[in-house]
């Protein structure tokens, strides 16, 4: 019996290494087909890419240059600003017809809610010091802008398509709610 042992333990071991050896050479036989297999479709993948006209369009749109500059004396037509392809038509903004109209559409965004230190509409105190440089000095910083202590007034409230006339009187307005003609 004991002969019997050391062969089976024997054949154990054999099938064991055989095994074994049979596993590592599927498991590189595995690795290798990967790694080969990546090779190519990484080859091939990068042509099909950069051959792509949606790729070279997006490549192109992402390194055009920043800025283009308009040379006098040259046609600079082709700097006009244009609307993106399939944009809708663009809507102008209603024009205020006389202050309170401004004030409403314009004005109040800041001065109604008192953002960004603008004084807010109605408010005597906040007013005080404005009021007192005078309306020459308050026109001149509604048409043209100003950066005071507290906050930034934008030239015109940010909409310098309008006439200096309707700015005039949309200052004329907020300091009527003050209670100053």
């Amino acid at each position: 019996m004991p002969v019997d042992i050391q062969e089976s333990k024997k054949q154990d071991s054999q099938f064991i290494t055989v095994f074994s050896l049979v596993i590592g050479l599927l498991v590189a036989a595995a690795v290798v087909l990967f790694a080969l297999s990546r090779a190519v479709a990484a080859h091939t993948e990068d042509q099909e890419v950069y051959t792509d006209p949606l790729y070279a369009a997006t490549v192109e749109q992402r390194t055009a240059p920043f800025a283009r500059e308009a040379i006098a004396g040259q046609d600079n037509s082709a700097l006009a600003i244009q609307a993106p392809a399939g944009a809708g038509p663009t809507v102008a903004l209603a024009v205020p017809k006389n202050g309170m109209q401004l004030f409403q559409q314009v004005c109040s965004t800041c001065h109604g809610p008192g953002l960004v230190g603008a004084p807010k509409a109605g408010d005597k105190a906040a007013w005080a010091s404005a009021i007192a440089e005078g309306k020459a000095t308050l026109y001149q910083h509604a048409l043209h802008g100003y950066t005071g202590k507290t906050g930034t007034m934008p030239a015109k409230g940010g909409r310098t398509d309008l006439p200096d006339a309707l700015i005039e009187q949309g200052v004329n307005y907020m300091l009527s709610l003050v209670g100053v003609h």
